[in-house]
């Protein structure tokens, strides 16, 4: 326990100016739980017959202590004081009357009165309790649980000696990543010092501020947030924290559409590899072939447009840009592959494949340069040069790689052709006079040589002299 120092006072107040009482100089400061002396004493020994000091609360009346026939009564006391107010008893007697009140509290602030009643004389003096210096912080008693996308209040309620608009410092940490929330220093507000996750859904109750209240809004709860989250205050040379849970997490309606989605994407690709599998047997059917090549084509898109839309909402809902933006792009680009693929489909043009890889290699760049300048704002200028060199030369190849399988795909695709019709010339170069070619598109309805003016029939073979 600590202990206050007074000086005594040569102001006296007298009662029917017969006894002087000495209180002392000032109002008293003490610190929060420390010991604190109130002095009150006479210069004069007087005798302990008939002798009452008395030491009340001036504002409620309220009994602290009582000396009365020669012995001190503490069942005479108030409550809050019992145990905790008591007089010097071995000083009585040489004209002490100070009061030592013990474990101060921030509600033993106020004026005190002691009044001396002898057998001739009274007389009375007035000690203040100013401040008791103190920083008490106290925040939530039980763990919060929100649902997903709710605003949530963090409690945090500052009792000090001390106004709120010269606290120095006050912060709202996650503690178990040691994540900067909010800061507040000096009368102001810094919301760009919260970390990236947190800019923009926390705030501080501005009006409550000079009441103490420093509890933090947290808006658009998100999955990531569960944790404990610590509120420091530092003023006066002081610091105290307290800390509040936000604990359970319950699904929003985002998720659960999020769900809804993932099990219908993955329900219907079983579904329908399971009808593809069926009909597959009947490929020589044209009417099945067709019917499979449409549960193909919907195998391939139906699933991944599903899992688009959930990573869309999932995206919006946690707030994980990169991440929605990278796993959109791997579900745009799937489907093509799988039609590629797909040994019952026609295939597509190597032009479109090639389309889809440059496609998705510049979404992927752009998301990992835009993670990365957000993480290098500390580095210095030559490393950031670095970077933004090394991504540009990334881009670049793509650009270049694309332009290049674009030109070989425009010689590539007369030379095909040129192929086609020297192996058909060929073929017909080859064919014997009167053998049967096989029927040309100029054939009729069922396959028959269409036949032309003069009664002969049109065949391959007609073509060569």
């Amino acid at each position: 326990m600590h202990h206050s120092e007074v000086v005594p006072s040569t102001v006296v107040h007298d009662l029917r100016q017969g006894l002087t009482v000495h209180g002392p100089s000032g109002p008293l400061v003490a610190p929060l739980e420390s010991s604190l002396v109130l002095p009150c004493y006479v210069d004069e020994l007087l005798p302990m017959e008939g002798l009452e000091v008395e030491w009340k609360r001036t504002d409620s009346e309220t009994l602290v202590h009582l000396f009365l026939e020669g012995e001190s009564r503490p069942e005479a006391q108030q409550q809050d004081y019992q145990d905790r107010a008591h007089f010097f008893t071995d000083q009585i007697k040489n004209g002490n009357f100070s009061l030592r009140l013990n474990n101060l509290r921030a509600e033993d602030e106020g004026r005190y009165t002691c009044t001396v009643h002898s057998q001739h004389d009274s007389g009375e003096t007035v000690v203040q309790i100013k401040d008791v210096e103190r920083l008490l912080v106290s925040g939530s008693s039980h763990s919060i649980s929100v649902s997903v996308g709710e605003d949530v209040t963090l409690n945090c309620s500052v009792d000090s000696h001390i106004p709120p608009e010269h606290f120095e410092e006050v912060s709202w940490r996650k503690t178990d990543e040691d994540i900067l929330v909010l800061f507040y220093q000096k009368n102001k507000t810094f919301p760009d010092s919260s970390d990236d996750r947190y800019i923009d859904r926390v705030e501080f109750f501005t009006a409550e501020i000079p009441k103490g209240n420093f509890s933090l809004r947290l808006k658009s709860v998100r999955t990531e947030d569960k944790g404990v989250y610590m509120c420091q205050v530092f003023a006066g040379g002081l610091s105290a924290n307290a800390t509040g849970v936000l604990n359970r997490m319950g699904l929003s309606v985002s998720h659960i559409m999020v769900l809804i989605f993932c099990i219908t994407a993955s329900g219907s690709a079983l579904l329908l590899w399971w009808l593809i599998y069926c009909r597959s047997k009947f490929f020589t059917d044209p009417i099945a072939t067709r019917h499979v090549r449409t549960l193909g084509v919907l195998h391939a898109f139906l699933p991944n447009i599903m899992m688009f839309v959930a990573f869309v909402l999932w995206g919006v809902t946690e707030g994980f840009l990169y991440e929605t933006v990278s796993c959109c792009a791997l579900y745009i680009q799937r489907p093509l592959m799988l039609i590629y693929v797909a040994p019952y489909l026609e295939h597509m043009s190597d032009l479109a494949l090639q389309s889809e890889y440059f496609l998705e290699i510049v979404v992927y760049s752009s998301v990992l340069f835009s993670k990365a300048l957000g993480t290098m704002v500390h580095y210095n200028v030559s490393d950031k040069i670095m970077m933004i060199i090394i991504f540009g030369i990334m881009i670049l190849l793509c650009v270049i790689y694309f332009i290049y399988s674009l030109q070989m795909s425009a010689i590539e695709v007369p030379h095909a052709k040129a192929q086609e019709e020297a192996t058909a010339l060929v073929e017909c170069a080859l064919t014997p006079r009167g053998h049967e070619a096989p029927p040309s598109r100029s054939s009729g309805p069922r396959g028959d040589p269409k036949r032309v003016p003069g009664g002969g029939a049109e065949d391959s073979a007609s073509l060569h002299p």
